[in-house]
């Protein structure tokens, strides 16, 4: 199943080309992560405490410039794969404002799940796993 997040362009993200900064991306696509986890874990207060998580790596190729505008561009999230201590999820910024679908950036980030108090490395629950493998979208 594909999360979908809407973000707004905001006047700060824009830089002195007229478009949004590459910085900014990362900042779309960790809001649309922090909500999909949390509705795929069906946590209701703060996502981090109840399943401590850390990004490992991130990749983003960026496809054509996201520009200001008052339609909200999509953010789509799934999960790519599940390891034992580890998931990765695939994302892409999307405009479906007009006619067809325009993909302004895909990523890829990795995330390792982590003890909430000694941030150390461990296995996925049962729960977490379970719950992230019904959200595998294959590519």
């Amino acid at each position: 199943m594909t999360f979908s997040y809407q973000v707004l362009v905001r006047w700060s993200d824009i830089d002195s080309y007229d478009h949004v900064n590459n910085v900014r991306y990362f900042d779309y696509l960790q809001e649309a992560r922090i909500a999909f986890l949390a509705q795929v874990m069906g946590t209701t207060g703060d996502y981090f405490a109840q399943y401590p998580v850390v990004l490992v790596s991130q990749t983003v190729d960026y496809l054509r410039p996201i520009l200001l505008r008052h339609p909200p561009y999509d953010v789509d999230v799934w999960v790519a794969s599940v390891g034992t201590t580890s998931y990765t999820l695939g994302s892409r910024i999307v405009d479906r404002s007009g006619e067809s679908e325009d993909v302004y950036a895909k990523a890829e980030s990795v995330l390792v799940v982590v003890d909430g108090e000694t941030h150390a490395k461990r296995q996925l629950g049962e729960a977490e796993r379970a719950a992230l493998l019904e959200h595998v979208v294959t590519t």
